[in-house]
């Protein structure tokens, strides 16, 4: 596989070779359409990209016969059903099921139809929920999981053994990254199946909308977290994917954390938000602290470039363009949410395809 004893690839292998086919898996959502961007932006030619519409990943012959007839060259899996703690308590099983579907159709088609490298990312709550902080890439399975997302963390643990394996029997250059929690442009922001910085978003964006007077918050805004902006992991999977072959999955953080409370008023303000903020304490936190250490990528030569505020107002510009056409009055203002609101069946600035992005 040509790589050093730490995984590093001296040679630009990837990005020499943009005429190449790349098959970027979830294209559409939040992690995938950041993916696409940026290898658009290097001068990729020919991505291949399809809708859950076009390829069911969870059916095992479609995927079979996809790839026997496109024989990408690169595949990045990015696809995902993701969702908040709401969504991972009431959906159990479909967080299971459809994640092991759509990791175990894609990696052994890929290996079997002669791909050359594949990436998969996860998710930073592969990692117990009292791991030491930061947390580094060895702390993987020494201690009990978060139970609010335990499914979606297991089947993204076996994405990562199931790529560990296939490099361990075939020699095959399969790699993993983990990023910690994300946003950006075509996040989901859906009211009860979002993460925790879209959900906000959209509360204090009705809530200035709406003339609201406070905004409710789940927990006691206690919780320290750490975010990516998605064009940062976008650029690190192109790094990964160009300088990266090793057995050990990889971390993809900021290194910086805020507890919820600060992250809640920053995102007031970049919304314009000016009512009160009220906590929920009987709704849960989930994990207490979660910082990962990025350590070994930045050894590797990257770093994030995208300040948490500059991305706050990029994903706030693109949400508030794509799911609300603000009118210059109250009144206008309120009749134009109804209207969305309704049109969209309450279902604000939801991803067309939110069940299908990239990990989270």
């Amino acid at each position: 596989m040509g790589s050093s004893d730490n995984g590093f690839l001296p040679e630009n292998s990837f990005t020499s070779d943009k005429s190449a086919k790349v098959f970027v898996a979830g294209h559409r959502g939040l992690v995938g359409s950041a993916i696409v961007r940026k290898l658009k932006n290097l001068g990729f030619t020919n991505l291949v990209l399809k809708t859950h519409s076009d390829l069911d990943l969870t059916r095992q012959s479609d995927v079979e016969s996809f790839f026997a007839l496109e024989k990408p060259k690169y595949v990045i899996l990015s696809a995902a059903k993701v969702g908040g703690i709401h969504a991972n308590n009431t959906y159990p099983a479909d967080f299971i099921t459809i994640n092991l579907q759509i990791q175990t159709n894609v990696i052994d088609a890929s290996y079997k139809n002669g791909v050359k490298k594949i990436l998969f990312l996860g998710s930073s709550c592969i990692y117990p929920k009292f791991a030491p902080q930061p947390i580094t890439e060895d702390a993987l399975l020494t201690g009990p999981l978060e139970p609010t997302n335990e499914w979606y963390a297991i089947a993204k643990i076996a994405g990562i053994k199931m790529c560990q394996a296939f490099r361990l029997q075939y020699n095959w250059d399969a790699i993993s990254g983990m990023p910690t929690n994300l946003f950006g442009p075509n996040d989901n922001f859906h009211p009860e199946n979002s993460h925790v910085l879209p959900a906000l978003m959209r509360r204090f964006h009705e809530a200035k909308v709406l003339g609201k007077k406070e905004v409710v918050v789940w927990g006691t805004g206690s919780p320290l977290r750490e975010f990516l902006h998605v064009d940062d992991l976008a650029d690190a999977v192109v790094f990964l994917m160009d300088k990266y072959s090793g057995l050990s999955h990889v971390n993809v953080g900021s290194g910086k954390e805020v507890t919820i409370k600060q992250l809640a008023e920053l995102v007031k303000k970049v919304v314009g938000f000016e009512g009160e903020l009220v906590w929920d304490t009987s709704k849960p936190d989930g994990t207490p602290r979660k910082l990962m250490d990025s350590s070994k990528l930045a050894e590797l030569g990257w770093v994030p470039k995208v300040s948490l505020e500059e991305g706050l107002v990029d994903t706030y510009k693109w949400g508030s363009l794509q799911c609300l056409s603000l009118s210059s009055s109250a009144s206008d203002r309120r009749k134009s949410y109804v209207k969305v609101a309704k049109k969209l069946n309450g279902e604000l600035c939801e991803n067309p395809e939110g069940d299908w992005r990239g990990a989270h």
